[in-house]
């Protein structure tokens, strides 16, 4: 009996060590994700061959064109996890100001810790938490991108902690290299960053000195609503000053779903900017058509017509004619395949 007992004994052990080391295997994950998009973009107010651009981030190129391949690593192990993101290709390499188009890029390369079920500590580069739109094209409605993503940080450097306060609350708070200092920063400057969230809705607060270049103080407004089941409205809004200069602007993101494969929407953006030493800056209103239909849940083919026209700034192009134009249009066909 002594000996069936600890027979017993021993191979509930084993299978209660069994079971906790399943359950320690069982928190460790890895995922491989990812992007690849190209597209054509032809004017149709002027000739492709003007080398001519809207002046936004990214897809700026005529004729057919690279945007980036895009390659996310994720590990978690319990509490703690990692993230490498991969980008090559002119968009990639527009995204974190390499001239090396070619090599591998570090987007954004980070570790954290979920200290709690409500407290996250993320230490690294990350992408930024400023504006409605993001690097990676599968992820914004629009091919092209805004006047105030382009105009904002794309990336930071450095320590922030995440605070879900409820079930609608949530805060971050962050201190940083400079803007866009996405290796070292040798200034002995920081920047700070905060966002408070309620129910899909931001309000983003971000400050450096504006020395070396600095983005200066910026506070900016994401958020959105579903105004019905097939249709929601985007909206994101921002104000910059570097001591007494900047930018600001406003734009409104309409879309609606047609179908579970297909949606349309417009980009509708007012952008300006401003000087307390200078009168009547240029200001732009861009308007922007895109239809969005998927295939097979993974590839994405995005029709695009977009017209920007200036104020103030009457030689910001120049037509087929060769003659100055305030305005610019523009015909995009994206393809977007996501992994």
């Amino acid at each position: 009996m002594k000996k069936i007992f600890t027979l017993t004994l021993l191979f509930m052990s084993v299978v209660l060590t069994a079971q906790e080391t399943e359950a320690v295997e069982e928190t460790k994950s890895f995922t491989l994700s990812g992007s690849v998009d190209a597209y054509y973009q032809t004017y149709l107010t002027t000739s492709d061959d003007s080398g001519q651009s809207y002046g936004t981030a990214f897809a700026d190129q005529t004729g057919f064109a690279l945007g980036m391949g895009n390659l996310i690593a994720s590990y978690e192990s319990g509490k703690v996890g990692a993230v490498l993101d991969l980008v090559v290709g002119p968009r990639g390499a527009g995204a974190t100001f390499s001239d090396d188009i070619v090599d591998g890029i570090v987007n954004q390369a980070y570790a954290y810790w979920n200290v709690s079920e409500s407290t996250t500590l993320t230490m690294g580069r990350f992408n930024t938490f400023l504006g409605y739109e993001v690097i990676a094209p599968a992820a914004n409605f629009n091919y092209s991108t805004s006047y105030l993503f382009s105009h904002g940080p794309f990336s930071h450097l450095g320590l922030k902690a995440d605070f879900a306060i409820s079930e609608d609350f949530s805060l971050m708070l962050a201190v940083m290299n400079p803007w866009d200092t996405n290796n070292t920063s040798t200034t002995g400057e920081y920047s700070f960053g905060a966002q408070l969230g309620y129910s899909g809705q931001y309000l983003n607060l971000y400050y450096d000195s504006g020395n070396n270049d600095g983005l200066g103080f910026e506070i900016d407004y994401t958020g959105g609503f579903d105004l019905s089941d097939d249709f929601f409205l985007g909206i994101n809004a921002a104000y910059n000053d570097n001591d007494g200069s900047g930018f600001y602007g406003a734009a409104l993101y309409p879309q609606f779903a047609t179908s579970d494969e297909f949606s349309i929407g417009l980009r509708g953006e007012y952008f300006g900017y401003h000087d307390k030493d200078i009168d009547d800056l240029p200001s732009v209103f861009a308007t922007t058509l895109t239809g969005s239909y998927t295939v097979e849940s993974n590839l994405i083919i995005k029709p695009e017509i977009r017209l920007d026209s200036w104020s103030n700034w009457d030689d910001r192009f120049f037509d087929a004619d060769g003659e100055d134009a305030s305005s610019l249009a523009a015909f995009t066909l994206a393809a977007i395949y996501t992994f």
